[in-house]
C-alpha cells in the first residue's frame, strides 16, 4: 500500500534533526542500546557494528527470507547491504549507488560477503540501471534516502521507476523509507 513518503515534511524535518545531530549517523557496537527494538533489529545492532539503529530497524522491516535476489538502491558504504545478505542465505545483494568513493569503501569492508557471493557493489545511479546481460532479475528492492523515489527529485523518479520495473521479477515488491519506517510501493 502507498503512504507518505518524502513528501511528507514532518518525516523530513525529523530526519533531518536527527540526521543534523548525529542521531541518525551510525553508532558503535560497544554500549549500543536496544532496548524497544525488535528482536532482529537487537540482534542486527549486536552483530554489525556500523548499522544505525535506523537502519537495522529498516532491514527487521523488509519481508526477506533466504533465496531472495534483492537490489539496494543508494547504498552508501554497504551496511544494510551486508546486513540483507547475512538474512537471505544463499540469495544474493546488489547493492548500488552513483558514488564511486562510497562503493569503494564498501567494497573494502564487505570482503567475506563479496567472496562468498552473497553481495555485489555496482556504481551507477538508479535512472540509468540495467541488468548485465543474463543476470536475473530481483525480488526486492529498497532505497533509504534516495532522492528519486523519496520525492527530494521528482524529474528522476519516472525513469527510476521505469528501471526498477526493468530489472525486477513479477511479484516483486519496492520499499522506500520515509514510512514506520518503509513505505511500500506498487512496482
Amino acid at each position: 500500500g502507498q503512504g507518505q513518503g518524502w513528501d511528507s515534511e514532518p518525516l523530513r524535518h525529523s530526519w533531518v534533526q536527527r540526521y543534523e545531530s548525529g542521531s541518525a549517523a551510525p553508532i558503535p557496537h560497544p554500549g549500543v542500546s536496544v532496548v524497544g527494538l525488535p528482536r532482529t533489529s537487537k540482534w542486527l545492532l549486536e552483530s554489525t557494528p556500523v548499522l544505525s539503529a535506523r537502519l537495522a530497524e529498516i532491514v527487521d522491516a523488509l519481508p526477506l527470507r533466504p533465496g531472495l535476489r534483492v537490489l539496494e538502491v543508494g547504498c552508501g558504504t554497504g551496511a544494510a547491504a551486508r546486513a540483507v545478505a547475512a538474512l537471505i542465505g544463499d540469495g544474493h545483494v546488489l547493492a548500488i549507488d552513483r558514488s564511486r568513493t562510497v562503493l569503494e569503501q564498501a567494497v573494502r569492508v564487505s570482503a567475506t560477503e563479496i567472496e562468498s557471493g552473497s553481495l555485489s557493489y555496482r556504481c551507477c545511479a538508479i535512472e540509468e540501471f540495467e541488468l548485465h546481460p543474463g543476470e536475473p532479475p530481483y525480488d526486492l528492492v529498497f532505497a533509504v534516502r534516495v532522492g528519486a523515489l523519496d520525492g527530494r527529485h521528482p524529474e528522476a523518479t519516472e525513469p527510476a521507476l521505469r528501471r526498477i520495473v526493468a530489472a525486477t521479477a513479477p511479484g516483486a515488491r519496492l520499499f522506500i523509507d520515509g514510512g514506520s519506517p518503509l513505505v511500500e510501493f506498487a512496482l
